[in-house]
C-alpha cells in the first residue's frame, strides 16, 4: 500500500508516451495502453489484498505553503477506494483491450488510446485522493478527459455539441462542489477528510452549515452522475465511441459522483435534510430515467437512460443510510453495465446501426454476443442469483428500513420498468426476424469477445460477496472501524425480496408478450395514450425547456453584454481616442518650427498674464 500512488501513474505514462510516439506506433499504440492499465490492475489487486488484512494507509507531503497554511498532496488507501481502484482499473483494462478490435482502422487510433490513458489516470487519481482539494483537481481532469472522448469524432456536429454539453452541464454542478469545499475549509481550516469528519463528530460545525455544505457537494455529484435535473448530458454522451460509453457509464465519470457522496458519507449522515435530499433526488431520477428508457429506439440511449436510473438507485441507497448497499450496487453495476455496453458495441460493429427497429434475429448470427448480452440483461433486471438481484435488494431494504416508504415503492416501480425496457431491447435485437437487410453480419473478434466474457462471469458471481445467504463479507469489511457508515448488512422483511423478484419477472413477461410472442400490440400504449407516449418519447421535453429558458436567457444576456461592449465600452474608447487624436493634430499644427511664431505666442501669453495680474490686484 505504501506504493499505491504508482497506480494512476501507469496510464499517465501511456498518455504522455502516445502523445510523443503514437503516430509512429499507429495501431501498436493499443499495446502501450493495455499494458499500462494491466499494470494498474495488478497493482490494485495487490493493494486490495493487503488492505483486507491491514489498516488504512495514508501518506502526504506539503505541496504549498501560504503563510501559516500548509496544503498537502498524497494518497490514501481505505476500504472504499481500495475496492474502487480494482473496479476502475479492471473495467479500464477490459475497455482498452476491447477497443483494439472496435477502433481498428480508425485514423486517430493512437489519439484515442492517449485519451483513454488520461481519463483512466484522472479517475484513479481521484479515487486515492486524501483531501477535497486534490479530489477537486482530479475531478476536473476527469471532466477534461470526458470532453475529449465524447467529442472524439469532432468532425460530427452532434459529437461536438455533446462534448460541449457534457462539459458545461457538469461545470454547473462543480460550482456547487467548489462552494461547498470553500465553506468546509472556512469552518474547519482544512481540506482533509479526516479533519472534516472529526469536526463534524465534535460538533464544531453547526447543523445548518453541515446541511448546506453537504447539499452543495451533492450538487457536484448530481452533475457528474447525471442525476435530475443535470442528467441531459449523459444520453448525448453516446456520440463518443462505444468503448468510451462503457468506460464512462460503468466505472469512471458517472461513478465519481456516487463515490464522492460515499467518501463524504459521515458528513451527509450528520444531516437528515441532506440525506433526505439525496434519497429523493435518487429515487425520482431512478423512475424518471427508467420511464424514458421504455420507448427509446437507439440501443446505446436505452443503456444510457438505464445508467441514469441505476445511479439514482445508488443515491437512494446512500440517502437512506445504506452506505454498503450503494457501494455494493456501484460495484455490481460496473460489471454488468460495462458488459452491456461492450455487447452493444459488438452488435453495432456487426450491423452498422444503432436503431433497434432495424435489428432482429441476431441470436443465431451473433452466437457469442447474444448469450453475453442476455447475462447482462438478467443481471440488471434483478433476476435471482445474478449480481444485480443481490445489490438491488440491498437498496430496497435500506430504503424500507430507513422509513422512506414512498421512495421504496418508486424504486420498486423503477425495477419493473428496468426489467421491461431491458428485455424489450433484448427481444428486439436478438429474437424474431431481421426488420431490415443486414449483410455480412458476423461475430466480433476474440479481442472484443474475451473482455465481455470476463465481465459476464463477474455479472453473475460478483453479488455473492455480500449476501444474507453467503455472508456479508464485503459489507462487514467496508464499514469496519467506522460506526458512521452503519452496518454491513441491513435486515429487512423477506417479502421485499419476493416483491422485487415478482416485479422483475413481470416486466420480463410483459416484454416477451409484446416483443417476442407478439400477443400484445407494441403500440398498445401509444394508441391509447398518445399524448403521454409523446411526452415520454421526447424525454419530457427537458432539453426543449432548457433551450427556451436557461439557454435562451443566457444568449439574451450575452447579446446584451455584447451590445454594451460594442456600442458603450468600445464607443467610449473610440470617442476618447478620437478626442486625443484631434487635440494632438491641433497641437501639431501649432508646432510649425518657426521661432518667430513661438516668440509671438510667448509674448502674447506674457501680456495676457500681466493683464490678469493687474485686474485681480495681484491675487492670482
Amino acid at each position: 500500500m505504501e506504493n499505491a500512488w504508482l497506480i494512476p501513474l501507469f496510464p499517465l505514462v501511456s498518455f504522455l508516451f502516445l502523445l510523443l510516439f503514437g503516430k509512429r506506433l499507429k495501431e501498436a499504440s493499443a499495446f502501450v495502453g493495455i499494458l499500462a492499465t494491466l499494470a494498474s490492475l495488478v497493482y490494485s489487486i495487490l493493494v486490495l489484498l493487503e488492505r483486507l488484512e491491514s489498516p488504512t494507509h495514508k501518506a502526504e507531503a506539503v505541496w504549498l505553503t501560504i503563510g501559516n497554511l500548509e496544503l498537502t498532496a498524497g494518497f490514501e488507501v481505505n476500504q472504499l477506494n481500495a475496492l474502487m481502484l480494482v473496479i476502475v482499473s479492471l473495467v479500464s483494462f477490459l475497455v482498452h483491450t476491447y477497443s483494439k478490435g472496435y477502433m481498428h482502422g480508425d485514423e486517430r487510433f493512437p489519439v484515442f488510446y492517449a485519451y483513454l490513458g488520461l481519463f483512466t489516470f484522472a479517475m484513479l487519481g481521484l479515487v486515492i485522493s486524501p483531501n477535497l482539494l486534490q479530489t477537486y483537481i482530479f475531478w476536473e481532469l476527469v471532466g477534461v478527459g470526458s470532453f475529449l472522448l465524447i467529442g472524439f469524432y469532432f468532425y460530427k456536429e452532434s459529437a461536438k455539441a455533446a462534448a460541449k454539453k457534457a462539459f458545461i452541464m457538469t461545470r454547473i454542478g462543480d460550482v456547487g462542489l467548489l462552494i461547498g469545499m470553500i465553506l468546509l475549509f472556512w469552518q474547519t481550516g482544512s481540506f482533509e477528510y479526516d479533519e472534516i469528519f472529526a469536526a463534524v463528530e465534535e460538533g464544531a460545525i453547526s447543523g445548518t452549515m453541515i446541511t448546506l455544505t453537504a447539499i452543495l457537494i451533492f450538487i457536484g455529484a448530481v452533475g457528474k452522475s447525471g442525476q435530475f435535473p443535470l442528467h441531459t448530458w449523459l444520453p448525448d454522451a453516446m456520440e463518443g465511441p462505444t468503448p468510451v460509453s462503457a468506460l464512462i457509464h460503468a466505472a469512471t465519470m458517472v461513478a465519481a459522483g456516487v463515490y464522492l457522496v460515499a467518501s463524504l458519507f459521515p458528513l451527509f449522515n450528520a444531516s437528515e435534510t441532506a440525506m433526505l435530499t439525496v434519497a429523493i433526488i435518487g429515487a425520482f431520477t431512478a423512475i424518471f430515467a427508467a420511464s424514458i428508457g421504455l420507448v427509446q429506439n437507439d440501443i446505446k440511449r436505452v443503456l444510457a437512460y438505464s445508467t441514469v436510473s441505476q445511479l439514482g438507485y445508488m443515491m437512494l441507497a446512500l440517502g437512506s443510510a445504506g452506505y454498503v448497499a450503494g457501494v455494493f450496487h456501484l460495484m455490481t453495476h460496473a460489471f454488468f453495465k460495462a458488459l452491456l455496453f461492450l455487447a452493444a458495441g459488438s452488435v453495432i460493429h456487426a450491423v452498422h446501426t444503432q436503431d433497434i427497429e432495424k435489428m432482429g434475429g441476431l441470436w443465431k448470427k451473433l452466437t457469442f454476443t447474444g448469450p453475453l448480452f442476455l447475462i447482462g440483461t438478467l443481471a440488471i433486471s434483478g433476476v435471482p442469483l445474478f449480481s444485480g438481484f443481490f445489490s438491488k435488494d440491498e437498496i430496497l431494504i435500506a430504503a424500507w428500513a430507513h422509513g422512506n416508504y414512498g421512495l421504496f415503492w418508486l424504486a420498486v416501480i423503477a425495477a419493473f420498468f428496468t426489467a421491461f425496457y431491458m428485455f424489450r431491447l433484448f427481444f428486439m435485437v436478438f429474437t424474431g426476424e431481421a426488420r431490415s437487410e443486414m449483410k455480412n453480419v458476423h461475430e466480433s473478434p476474440s479481442v472484443m469477445t474475451l473482455p465481455m466474457l470476463v465481465l459476464a462471469v463477474l455479472a453473475v458471481v460478483a453479488g455473492y460477496v455480500n449476501t444474507p445467504w453467503f455472508g456479508a463479507f464485503l459489507g462487514d469489511w467496508l464499514v469496519e472501524g467506522n460506526e458512521a457508515l452503519g452496518h454491513g448488512h441491513i435486515a429487512g422483511p423477506g417479502w421485499i425480496m419476493i416483491v422485487a423478484t415478482a416485479v422483475s419477472l413481470l416486466g420480463i413477461l410483459l416484454a416477451w408478450m409484446m416483443y417476442s410472442k407478439n400477443s400484445i400490440s407494441r403500440d398498445w400504449l401509444s394508441s391509447r395514450a398518445p399524448i403521454a407516449y409523446g411526452v415520454v418519447k421526447n424525454k419530457y421535453y427537458i432539453d426543449e425547456i432548457y433551450n427556451q429558458s436557461v439557454v435562451f436567457a443566457t444568449k439574451a444576456i450575452s447579446l446584451f453584454l455584447r451590445f454594451i461592449e460594442l456600442f458603450v465600452v468600445e464607443g467610449l474608447v473610440k470617442l476618447t481616442t478620437a478626442t486625443v487624436q484631434a487635440l494632438g493634430k491641433t497641437g501639431a499644427k501649432i508646432q510649425n518650427g518657426q521661432v518667430q511664431t513661438y516668440g509671438t505666442i510667448a509674448f502674447v501669453g506674457l501680456a495676457v498674464l500681466m493683464v490678469i495680474y493687474a485686474l485681480t490686484g495681484g491675487y492670482l
